[in-house]
């Protein structure tokens, strides 16, 4: 079964943007970068709220532009022919291979799933990931960690009190100081206790 994987860029202090909607502190370095363009590799299909998909539509006519580098190429050519579902209540159409949700988050993810297919199911946006959360429906949780202290803002991390999990599969410290953390939902050993 198709894994569902949630990632955004984080503060040290758990927030996706800052309380002035600001996220410039999570710039990309080159091997950062270079990263979430292997990682984007993976990904069957990504699913995203209306913020982040406007956040996004840079890129669809970003290739239009000469100053971009070669990674930044290399970004495009994958991101914009990647099947995308979208979720808002206010938009009425989309661009690219994007589409708009038909269904609820857990009708899209479960259709997902049973479609034939390869790669992972990617949720962009804390929204969009507290709902999928509180559904128990994400198997991993994989955070970019800057050092950077926020004060507040939206918060990676649903705020519910619901306890999960987790177990760590994987970590990487880039030259940027930024650290990689993926965790999976240990389910086998909540399970396990509930018997």
């Amino acid at each position: 079964m198709r894994s569902v994987t949630y990632s955004m860029s984080v503060s040290l202090d758990g927030y996706i943007v800052g309380p002035d909607g600001d996220f410039n502190w999570g710039a990309p370095s080159p091997d950062v970068f270079r990263f979430w363009i292997d990682d984007i590799r993976q990904v069957g299909v990504h699913l995203m709220g209306r913020r982040l998909y406007e956040t996004m539509l840079y890129w669809e006519t970003a290739e239009q532009e000469t100053s971009l580098d070669e990674a930044e190429r290399e970004w495009t050519a994958l991101w914009n022919p990647l099947p995308k579902v979208v979720f808002s209540t206010t938009l009425s159409s989309v661009q690219g291979a994007a589409r708009l949700a038909s269904g609820s988050l857990a009708e899209e993810i479960e259709r997902l799933r049973a479609e034939p297919g390869e790669g992972e199911i990617a949720i962009g946006g804390a929204t969009l990931a507290a709902q999928a959360a509180d559904l128990d429906l994400i198997d991993e949780y994989r955070a970019m960690v800057y050092p950077v202290l926020v004060g507040g803002g939206i918060p990676f991390f649903p705020r519910t009190e619901r306890r999960v999990d987790l177990e760590l599969v994987e970590t990487r410290t880039f030259s940027s100081q930024v650290v990689y953390l993926r965790h999976r939902v240990a389910r086998e050993t909540a399970r396990g206790t509930e018997s």
